[in-house]
């Protein structure tokens, strides 16, 4: 891919990881390089890469960057972690 560089498997890599052990399948991801869909960047306001975009549940969130903060990650998708669930820490 023309715009795969480092940071955006890194990111790609650390989101399969957060959506499989929290969501256990229950998403849809599509990795779009917006250096070959250079639309996709504009109708969604992307301004930097890599950059996640949810877009359902309502409201629509973005999260920029590699996706390493497992927490960060979390919050901006609206998870809850599972030390939260169980009560761990």
């Amino acid at each position: 891919m023309t715009g795969t560089t480092p940071r955006s498997a890194r990111a790609i890599a650390n989101l399969r990881r957060v959506c499989e052990e929290h969501l256990q399948g229950e998403y849809d991801l599509e990795v779009v390089d917006i250096y070959q869909r250079p639309e996709m960047a504009k109708e969604h306001q992307i301004i930097a890469a890599p950059t996640l975009v949810r877009l359902l549940p309502l409201p629509l969130r973005k999260i920029i960057g590699d996706l390493a903060d497992e927490e960060r990650v979390l919050a901006g998708l609206d998870l809850t972690p599972k030390s939260s669930i169980t009560g761990n820490k």
